[in-house]
Order: structure tokens, then sequence, then C-alpha cells
């Protein structure tokens, strides 16, 4: 694998991370009683990530990282179970938190089957592509898994922007039951300042496909 090549990868885990958090900032989920979405776990993978393919850039221990992605993994879970209860399990294909899931539990298995490998095979005991080159990732079955799951949701989320499904307009407010006065102002005002396609669902589709083909070029890397 050339030297620029995960670099590069790094480089795009890192946009990724950075609009997530900027779509955090402008969706204020702190200040109108929203829990974990989609971005902060864009926000979350997008670094660890970073730091799996580029060394440097490593920011938590691995253990941090563990318990990180199995929480995600836990609420992704939760959320498609309600789903499954809500609206059948036939309507899980078109929902959202099945991806997510499959993201987040891929990022758990990564995490824990390369520092497996531990410092024989990474150097530093850390996770990231030197103990993938060693081919010492464990289960590599579940691995392979892994990509197909993911690159079978990347083709699945280009076809819902191919076809114009995901629009590029911001989602839909909040009642204002569930809103502290005055925050439909304050957000109405932010989102025309920057603009109504950074909410839009479009770049939570692109990022998460983004995501994916990092997720599975790190997977098909290390079988």
């Amino acid at each position: 694998i050339p030297a620029w090549l995960p670099a590069t990868v790094a480089g795009l885990m890192l946009a990724v991370a950075a609009l997530s958090a900027a779509r955090l900032a402008a969706a204020r989920p702190w200040a109108r009683g929203g829990g974990v979405g989609t971005d902060a776990a864009h926000l979350l993978m997008g670094i660890a990530m970073a730091g799996m393919l580029t060394p440097r850039l490593r920011t938590l221990p691995d253990a941090a990282w563990e318990v990180v992605f199995g929480v995600l993994t836990a609420w992704f879970a939760v959320q498609v179970t309600r789903d499954a209860r809500r609206s059948g399990t036939p309507a899980l294909a078109a929902g959202h938190c099945v991806p997510h899931l499959v993201h987040s539990a891929s990022m758990l298995y990564m995490v824990l089957a390369m520092t497996a490998a531990g410092p024989a095979a990474t150097g530093t005991g850390g996770m990231g592509m030197a103990a993938a080159s060693a081919g010492t990732l464990r289960y590599p079955t579940l691995a392979l898994l892994f990509a197909f799951l993911l690159v079978g949701y990347g083709i699945w989320d280009l076809d819902q922007l191919s076809g114009r499904r995901c629009a590029f307009a911001p989602p839909p407010v909040r009642p204002a039951g569930l809103a502290a006065a005055g925050d439909g102002a304050r957000d109405g005002h932010l989102a025309a300042a920057i603009g109504p396609s950074l909410l839009s669902t479009a770049v939570t589709v692109g990022c998460r496909v983004a995501m994916g083909v990092a997720m599975a070029f790190l997977l098909c890397t290390a079988i």
C-alpha cells in the first residue's frame, strides 16, 4: 500500500469529523434535549479512524475507544430494536439506524481485533495499519463480513443520493414544546448564516458513505 493512501483516507476522516462537529454546533443538541446522534458518532469515528490509519493522529488510548464504540454499538442496537417494534422489521431496510449500527459494530471489531495484535505487531501496542500489514488481524472472516456490509450500505446510500431521495434541506424543526423559548429564532438565524445544506440529510448520508468506504478499506487491507 503506498504511504500516501492511508494518509489521504485519514485526512478524509478528519474532514468528516470536522463537518460533523460543525453540524453538532449548528443543531445544538445539548440545548434542545437531544442525545447522542449520528453526527456525534461520525465525529468519534472520524477521529478514531484517522488514528488507525496514521499513528501520529492517535488520540485516546485503545481501551478508551473500546468503551466508546461499545457504548455506541449498544445505543444504536437499542434504536434499531425500537424501530422494529414501532414500524416492523421490514421497515428497518429503509431506516438509518441499521447502517449506523453496522458502522459502530465494525469500529468496535477493528479496535478489539487490531489491538489484540499487541506490541509485537504494531511496535507501540496501539491499533493501526501496522497491525494490518503484519497480518495479525483476528477473525478475518468477520472482517470480510463487515467489509461486505459496509460496501453494501454504501451502494444503498449512493442510490439514495443519486435518486434525490435525500434532499439538501435542513431536517424538520422539532415541536415547540420540545424546545426552549427563543430556540427557534436563534436556530433560524444560525441556519441562515451557515446555509441550509449543512444540516441536510444528504450531508449525513455523504458522511456515512465516506466513513463506510474508509472502514472497508482498512478491513480489506487487514484481511
